[in-house]
Formats: C-alpha cells, sequence, structure tokens
C-alpha cells in the first residue's frame, strides 16, 4: 500500500459545499454586520414649520428619514400612522411613497440649516395655523451589501421605526448633525454620511435579533442554501428564474424549498423577485435613457406591454408617467 497524500480529483461542488459551510458556521450577527457594507446618500433636508404634511414620492431606493427635531407622524396609504419625534430612525422601502406629517408644537429652538451648501435639497412646507413648532429631519438613500452581494436593501420590505429619544447615544449625533448642517465646511458632507451610516449600524444592531423588527429576512443570510439563491435573485432579476430552478439551484425540492423561504424570508421566492424586477426597473427609468422596451426585457419580461401593465400594477402608475413625473 503506498504511503503519501491521496490526490482527490478536483470538483467544483467541493468547493461550493465548504465555502457554505464555513459561512454556516460564523454568519452570526457579529459576523454579518462587521462584513457589511452600508453607504448612505444623504439628499434632502425636510424642514415643516407649524402643523403641515409634506408629501414624499416613491423612490427607487430605501430611505432613511432621522428626525433631528419636533414631533409628527409618517403615514403610508393603507398603515396606521408611524409616530415620530427627535431621534426616530425611520427605514422606508423603496417605493414607498409617505408623508411626513409635523404636529406643530414648539420645541427647543435649533440653528438654521443650509444643506443646499453640501448639495442637498431643502424641502420646507410652511403651514397656514399659527402653529411655530417645527419638525426637522434629514433624508438618505441607503445601499446595503455584503460578501459582493449587492442590493440587500431590496429585501426590506416593511417600515422599520426605531426609537432613540433620550439616549446619549442618540443626543450627539444630533447635535453633530447640526452643527454640520448649519455650518458647512470642508469634509462636512462626508460627516454627515458617516453619522447616518452610524445611525443605520446602530438600528441593525438592535432590530437584528427581533422576531417582528423588520429584518427576519437576515436570517436567510445564515442559511447556505438561501444565501445563493438570494444573491442569484438580486444579480440577475431579468433572468427567467422559477421556482422550481431557484429549488434546484438550493438542492431542495420545490415543496421543500418554497416552504424553507418562505420561513427564511416572509414571503415566496417570486414576489420577491417580482418587488426586485419592479425596483430595478424604477431604478433603470430614472437612471438611464434606455428605452421602456429595453428596461422591460432587462428584467425579465418578454414585452414592453407586459412589463407596463406590472409595473403600472405595482406602482401605480405608467412607466412612462413615472419617468417623466421624477425627472421633471
Amino acid at each position: 500500500m503506498p504511503y503519501g497524500p491521496k490526490l482527490v480529483p478536483f470538483r467544483p461542488d467541493m468547493y461550493h459545499s465548504i465555502a457554505w459551510a464555513v459561512i454556516d458556521d460564523c454568519m452570526d450577527m457579529h459576523f454579518i454586520l462587521d462584513e457589511m457594507e452600508i453607504q448612505a446618500h444623504p439628499f434632502a433636508l425636510c424642514e415643516l414649520n407649524g402643523a403641515c404634511d409634506l408629501d414624499l414620492d416613491k423612490d427607487p431606493l430605501a430611505t432613511l428619514h432621522y428626525v433631528l427635531a419636533g414631533e409628527g407622524e409618517l403615514v403610508l396609504p393603507g398603515r396606521p400612522a408611524i409616530p415620530v419625534r427627535k431621534g426616530s430612525l425611520i427605514l422606508v422601502p423603496a417605493l414607498k411613497k409617505h408623508v411626513l406629517r409635523s404636529f406643530g408644537r414648539v420645541q427647543d429652538p435649533i440653528p438654521s440649516c443650509n444643506p443646499d451648501k453640501l448639495k442637498m435639497a431643502h424641502l420646507i412646507h410652511n403651514s397656514e395655523s399659527q402653529d411655530k413648532g417645527q419638525l426637522i429631519a434629514i433624508c438618505s438613500r441607503i445601499s446595503l451589501s455584503l460578501r459582493q452581494m449587492e442590493n440587500l436593501i431590496d429585501l426590506v420590505q416593511e417600515p422599520i421605526v426605531e426609537y432613540q429619544a433620550g439616549e446619549d447615544a442618540c443626543e450627539a449625533p444630533i447635535r453633530r448633525l447640526l452643527l454640520e448642517l448649519a455650518n458647512p465646511a470642508p469634509g462636512s458632507l462626508a460627516m454627515v454620511r458617516a453619522l447616518l451610516m452610524q445611525c443605520m449600524i446602530e438600528l441593525m444592531r438592535r432590530r437584528f435579533n427581533d422576531q417582528h423588527g423588520g429584518l427576519e429576512w437576515m436570517a436567510a443570510l445564515r442559511d447556505p442554501r438561501m444565501w445563493p439563491v438570494l444573491r442569484h435573485i438580486l444579480d440577475t432579476p431579468g433572468e427567467p428564474h422559477s421556482v422550481e430552478s431557484l429549488a434546484s439551484l438550493a438542492g431542495m425540492s420545490r415543496s421543500g424549498f418554497a416552504k424553507r423561504f418562505q420561513e427564511a424570508y416572509g414571503s415566496g421566492p417570486m414576489e420577491l423577485l417580482r418587488d426586485v424586477r419592479m425596483r430595478r426597473a424604477a431604478t433603470m427609468l430614472l437612471e438611464t435613457d434606455h428605452p421602456i422596451e429595453r428596461v422591460s426585457h432587462l428584467i425579465g419580461f418578454r414585452s414592453r406591454s407586459a412589463f407596463s401593465r406590472a409595473f403600472e400594477a405595482a406602482i401605480g402608475i405608467s412607466p412612462q408617467k413615472f419617468r417623466m413625473q421624477r425627472k421633471n
């Protein structure tokens, strides 16, 4: 019998099984939050003077609202109003129209802000009433990635709200954000981004292990069978996916996969695929000049008419009107 190492022919599946086993062992909360790349792109400061509403259109990316002053609520169609106050963090999923409402209650004064000097929009709405109180919120688009898995923010389906009012962890970033917004200096925009990323990490850390905290989908990141499926959907939404093809990728039966996906993510795989396709389509409509027919093909539709019907059913308006309204 010969001595020494035995050479074994390489099989690609051997590498993947080892890789996913490693991920399964160490993909706990610490690993995910340490490895996750969070980017914040602040784009507006909302200033509501008195008791009034500010309509906020559907955005193709998830939006984080951080209330710096005041008291009010966030209203989404068909849902109970979400109370907000100083220190509230609200993550709104992509393509969700919502209203920011101020109660107009007078609270501690805040400095006058100059977001235009940071190339941010200043959305001001004034009440016709005599109320003098303000609600101030900074708004930022959020993106998440993990180990080259992009667009994880597309997995957020429901608004996530975290209240930090009265906590030291909340007061310090609010003071710093107001300072940077009131007295912009070189590096102020970078500082604002860093503070908002800190807030996003805090939100995720608090909600990670909460079964009803809005981040239930992150359990799928710890599942070595669901991870490659989620990545495949997010990376290639335009491919002709089916429950059968995704189950095959996971190495499971159709029924077993559908049940496990539902438990891990909270909805079926085709529902997720539909949502991802609509969000990518909305992004392409705003960020490219592709004809609508080209957009429809890129996200997996065989015809423009089928895409237009699906888009209008999901978003509420046709792709053409969506592009025109947002670009105007």
